[in-house]
């Protein structure tokens, strides 16, 4: 990792615990749930991150492959081909990179990426530990599992997760502090267990490490409401707003703006 990489890495970091972060959704696929192929070419793509940016995202999460529950798997070499014409062009923004696939994540950084986003925190690609720690980037481990259980305790499942993954984290030898917990809202989990994981998210506290959650624009909004639609914007604002409640202090979010000032409220109220 180079030194300007380092430096924004730890910029980054710095923010956390300190005040909400807010990670702006970029994805570069055509079939991503919410806005699959509204951003396919370059010069959209960039636009769209600069003007997150602008609106107050600490950090720009670029993903080149949907891992929406029932996505098709993508070639590594089509999840480069979409997502390297992008990040040559970021290089002077903070970015990561929302992949599972260890040599994507390398050649990611390569490219300028200061954080690995990986939706099967570690476990799905044998290499990606220790590809994280020799590219220096932080990390986020995320809960994930094969299919829904309905029977389980889902804070027991995600604690049984995050503990396989933060010892093949401490084997690769990557540092504690560079290290981001997600409960993977949407992921492996009915819409009550989703709910579940947000409200009595304080439980994991005990692992001493901060905790992004990902709600917006998720199914299980709609679902705890009813009617089965997609999570509007106020919808996905009171989540995160919950989340921020129960302990969350990275938020990946679709509307930036819209997060940036409600958790500015947020952060005002509770004082």
């Amino acid at each position: 990792m180079r030194a300007d990489q380092r430096a924004r890495r730890d910029a980054f970091l710095s923010k956390i615990d300190v005040r909400p972060v807010v990670v702006g959704v970029l994805n570069v696929t055509p079939d991503s749930f919410s806005d699959g192929g509204r951003f396919r070419s370059v010069e959209a793509a960039i636009a769209r991150a600069r003007q997150m940016i602008d609106e107050g995202a600490d950090i720009i999460d670029v993903g080149a492959e949907s891992t929406r529950p029932g996505a098709v798997a993508v070639p590594e070499a089509e999840e480069l081909a979409r997502l390297e014409p992008v990040l040559a062009s970021l290089r002077d923004l903070p970015f990561s990179t929302d992949t599972y696939k260890a040599h994507v994540a390398a050649r990611a950084v390569e490219a300028g990426a200061i954080l690995v986003n990986d939706v099967w925190g570690l476990q799905r690609d044998a290499a990606m530990a220790d590809t994280v720690a020799a590219s220096e980037a932080a990390v986020v481990i995320m809960h994930n599992g094969a299919e829904k259980d309905r029977e389980i305790d889902i804070i027991d499942a995600i604690r049984r997760f995050f503990d396989h993954s933060l010892a093949l984290a401490a084997k690769a030898g990557i540092p504690t502090e560079r290290i981001i917990l997600d409960p993977g809202i949407g992921f492996a989990k009915t819409a009550r267990q989703n709910v579940d994981a947000v409200r009595r998210l304080a439980e994991l506290k005990d692992y001493g490490r901060p905790f992004l959650v990902g709600v917006s624009r998720k199914k299980f909004l709609g679902s705890s409401l009813g009617d089965g639609s997609e999570g509007e914007r106020a919808g996905t604002i009171a989540a995160a707003l919950a989340a921020a409640a129960c302990g969350a202090s990275l938020f990946r979010v679709h509307d930036v703006a819209d997060h940036v000032a409600a958790l500015k409220v947020f952060e005002t109220v509770r004082g």
